[in-house]
């Protein structure tokens, strides 16, 4: 009964809630992008950004561009940060702001922690996310060459994350849950370091003082996340690539690509290095807008919770 006001009342407990906030927030402010995002990465997906956006609005609706949503909602582990951006950095009291070493390390720590919950999740996302793509083509293959068979029909027919989940164990064992581990930790993992010191590093430039001060106004939040994520992700992105790919791809069927390398070279060798860059400018936007959307909700959140002198948000312009 005591447990909560308890939880919150220490300081882990509130970055802790504090941070799901954040995760959550930036799920829903990107989310719509990130469908554009994976779909631009596949090879058979041809077309910009708005040509795609505005097939799936016209054949699903606007709820299309949230398919798979569920599954990274139940992995949302931004504050794992908080706990390891200490935990590498013990020579810094407690009261003061983690060091940008210990921010960059424990950013690192971070990502390769959590790739072991989110390459199942964006494993489910993806095929998810993939999905509607390929019931166009079904739709297609029925109204020029005739009908198709029930079997292929039925891949078609996943209507949430457990559903997939359950078709890749019985196709692939549990080991196909994890298909993707090695590329995601690759590609998160020192991208979580870039994310984390840049936003850190970011903040206190725009408003010197305000790590220590827990003062900085909505508007520095929102740039300093911001670019957080874009700086994250045009460092991972050619990696960001090749795990759609490897994911998107099934062994109950003849994959393309026998790994990362021969994803990787098979790619580039059949539509030249830009594949390694597609989508991008949908990723730098969905950055943006996401991370800006994390970090003011984990700031606000945290405090919120911590209800002491740091409790207000300057509103004013303080850059």
């Amino acid at each position: 009964m005591d447990f909560w006001p308890e939880f919150l009342a220490s300081s882990w407990g509130k970055e802790f809630v504090a941070g799901g906030f954040g995760g959550i927030a930036g799920i829903f402010a990107g989310y719509p992008l990130d469908t554009l995002r994976v779909r631009q990465q596949q090879h058979s997906t041809t077309g910009s950004a708005f040509t795609i956006l505005r097939n799936v609005v016209a054949s699903q609706g606007p709820l299309g561009l949230y398919r798979g949503m569920g599954a990274p909602l139940a992995s949302v582990t931004f504050q794992i940060y908080a706990v390891l951006s200490r935990a590498f950095d013990s020579s810094t009291l407690t009261t003061d702001p983690p060091s940008l070493k210990g921010v960059a390390i424990g950013g690192f720590g971070t990502g390769a922690i959590q790739s072991l919950i989110l390459s199942p999740v964006e494993l489910l996302k993806v095929r998810l996310q993939l999905q509607s793509a390929s019931h166009e083509k079904t739709q297609l293959a029925t109204t020029h060459r005739g009908p198709v068979s029930v079997a292929t029909q039925l891949v078609n027919t996943h209507r949430g994350p457990v559903s997939v989940a359950r078709s890749i164990v019985r196709t692939e064992g549990l080991k196909g849950i994890y298909r993707g581990l090695t590329i995601t930790v690759l590609r998160d993992a020192p991208a979580h370091g870039i994310y984390f010191s840049t936003y850190e590093y970011m903040r206190e430039k725009l408003h010197p003082g305000c790590r220590t001060s827990g003062q900085e106004s909505f508007k520095t939040m929102l740039l300093a996340g911001g670019l957080a994520g874009v700086a994250s992700w045009i460092l991972s992105y050619p990696l960001d690539v090749v795990k759609t790919r490897l994911q998107a791809q099934s062994q109950s069927t003849s994959p393309k690509y026998g790994g990362i390398i021969d994803c990787f070279s098979k790619s580039v060798r059949e539509e030249g290095y830009a594949v390694l860059w597609r989508g991008l400018g949908t990723a730098l936007a969905r950055a943006f807008i996401v991370n800006g959307a994390i970090f003011t909700a984990y700031e606000t959140a945290l405090r919120f919770f911590s209800n002491d002198n740091h409790g207000s948000i300057q509103t004013d312009d303080a850059i």
